[in-house]
């Protein structure tokens, strides 16, 4: 296969080459260049009659080289809402960004400020209260890393006070908390991204641009499936032994919740109780959408039904812990209608797994984490017949008949299934996509460019989500306006 007169290995390795040196300058291309370039070589070559490079070479591995420089004024000094879990892992994913800094931490638990001065010194600023970290004029962006039902509050107060913000996914705990979020966005003229970091992984941009260009034919299906099987990954995260109302905060943590008597649980195992989070919906059910949304250029679907069960962790939760959806996706301008399933065990026998496969007429992309294949099955152009068909229960000569037909009309090689070559795409050892989701937001503060997931994006991802919880305690249907974003 050639490109310009140049085989099409020989430009890859070409173009790989002058990617890594100039990933060594000062000026190194960024993440989206490179994925454009390599991008534009697949795509010219898949209008070749062999429609994909990789179907000279069985697999393809693309590095990538990802490294900028910033000067002194484009330093970027955040504060931590939440510094649980998630907020660990977003904090120390922040700071591998150069030129952030950390300032404060906020978290209502008294043992996780002091494990903050434990990890970043005595001199760091901590509260149990957020509006301390909002009030700072030396905080110019804040990663809120909260229980879910906080989530909307503390966003809008942040912008607000002129911060640019990180939300960490659901961007809502409500749906009609969606609009008066996006409101905010747009009146603070200040950055919001969600945090869902499949949108910025350079193998969903890989399927994503696959899918665009044909590979599969026409998407008609998604199969969405997230599951686990241990304690931790169903959120029985360690409960400390000084726990309770004083320790905690109590007061503080239900004033956006009706009120309620101190449950450890409640505090520390949050996500599996609907008073204050939301579930595999909101925690797991939002990644796959997130990441269907961003591949398919979808704005949701119409229609959304979701049905569950209590199967193992039976430890007082009142979220379920198997729990799947059917969503109905109208065609629009950039895919066909198509039915998407959702699935999340946390019992399952798998020992876990996170796919995503969009099947279409003429193949199927599986994303696996950050790695990608695809599968082509196309069909002959004639169609069927004899085998398990309904021939052979004719008369003979009718057969004998239909059969001299059937042979004069197709040749052998319009019988014969087409064949194409799998592709593997495997993202670069090491790489994280959760740092590219960062290195956007903080990309996005420093050069005003549009961020990856707004506030928009995280809604239609959100709203979905949460309309599966809906569905799942009024056992009906949900209608959803994905244009419009609200409730039929």
């Amino acid at each position: 296969m050639f490109l310009l007169g140049v085989p099409i290995a020989k430009r890859l390795r070409s173009l790989v080459i002058q990617l890594n040196r100039k990933s060594t300058m000062e000026n190194s291309n960024t993440r989206r260049k490179f994925l454009q370039q390599i991008g534009a070589t697949t795509l010219l070559a898949g209008s070749t009659p062999i429609a994909s490079m990789a179907s000279t070479q069985k697999a393809e591995e693309r590095i990538l080289q990802f490294e900028k420089k910033f000067s002194s004024n484009d330093k970027v000094r955040i504060g931590v809402i939440g510094y649980g879990v998630q907020g660990h892992f977003d904090l120390r994913t922040a700071l591998k960004v150069p030129g952030v800094e950390l300032v404060a931490i906020c978290d209502l638990y008294s043992g996780r400020l002091i494990n903050a001065k434990e990890q970043f010194g005595k001199d760091l600023f901590t509260t149990n209260n957020y509006q301390d970290i909002l009030d700072r004029k030396d905080i110019d962006a804040v990663l809120i890393c909260t229980t879910d039902v906080w989530h909307a509050r503390i966003t809008i107060d942040a912008l607000a006070k002129g911060k640019h913000v990180y939300c960490e996914k659901p961007m809502v705990y409500k749906i009609n908390e969606g609009y008066p979020v996006i409101e905010a966005a747009k009146k603070s003229g200040k950055v919001l991204q969600v945090g869902s970091q499949r949108v910025s992984s350079i193998g969903y941009a890989k399927a994503k641009e696959l899918l665009a260009s044909g590979e599969i034919g026409e998407l008609n299906m998604v199969n969405a499936v997230y599951d686990r099987q241990s304690s931790i990954g169903a959120w029985e995260y360690t409960i400390p032994k000084d726990a309770d109302a004083l320790t905690t905060n109590w007061g503080k943590f239900i004033e956006a919740t009706e009120k309620m008597e101190f449950d450890a649980k409640k505090f520390f195992w949050w996500r599996a109780f609907k008073e204050v989070g939301t579930g595999v919906a909101g925690d797991l059910f939002i990644h796959l959408l997130s990441g269907t949304h961003f591949m398919t250029n979808s704005k949701g679907p119409e229609n959304i039904y979701s049905t569950g069960q209590f199967s193992y962790w039976k430890d007082g939760r009142n979220l379920p812990d198997v729990m799947s959806g059917v969503l109905q996706y109208p065609k629009n301008k950039d895919h066909a209608a198509f039915l998407m399933t959702l699935q999340v065990n946390f019992i399952s026998g798998t020992g876990g797994q996170e796919i995503i496969r969009l099947v279409g007429s003429e193949g199927v992309i599986e994303i696996n984490g950050n790695n990608v294949h695809v599968k082509h099955s196309l069909m002959p152009e004639a169609p069927g017949f004899g085998g398990y068909d309904s021939l052979f229960t004719f008369s003979k000569s009718m057969q004998e008949e239909m059969q001299k037909e059937y042979d004069a009309k197709w040749t052998i090689a319009q019988r014969t299934r087409k064949t194409k070559a799998d592709i593997n795409y495997k993202a670069p050892d090491g790489y994280d996509d959760h740092l590219d989701h960062f290195t956007n937001f903080f990309d996005s503060i420093r050069t005003g460019k549009e961020v990856v997931e707004d506030a928009v994006f995280g809604f239609r991802a959100a709203a979905p989500a949460l309309s599966c919880n809906e569905s799942f305690f009024s056992k009906k249907i949900i209608q959803w306006d994905p244009i419009h974003m609200k409730l039929k």
